[in-house]
């Protein structure tokens, strides 16, 4: 069954969080395959949870969106205190 097609930006011209999820748990499934050097997923999720602070912190940013991000934010966080031990 074909994946549903999620519109790049939303109409406000930020990305859903829907996006973060699944960079973050894409990356914590490469870990445990193994199919990603360990380093390389620790720099991706630094990234992230870098930029989704960013987002986060932007008194702007709609109060519907800056949920979706906190959670997407947290699971990052929780995947990066995860690599640390590797």
């Amino acid at each position: 069954m074909p994946k549903e097609t999620i519109e790049e930006l939303g109409p406000d011209g930020l990305p859903g969080h829907d996006y973060f999820l699944d960079a973050v748990n894409h990356i914590d499934e490469a870990v445990a395959n193994n199919t990603i050097a360990a380093g390389a997923a620790k720099g991706i999720i630094y990234s992230l949870v870098e930029t989704l602070g960013s987002m986060v912190g932007d008194p702007d940013l709609p109060a519907h969106l800056k949920s979706g991000y906190m959670g997407a934010l947290d699971l990052a966080v929780e995947l990066e205190a995860k690599l640390s031990k590797l």
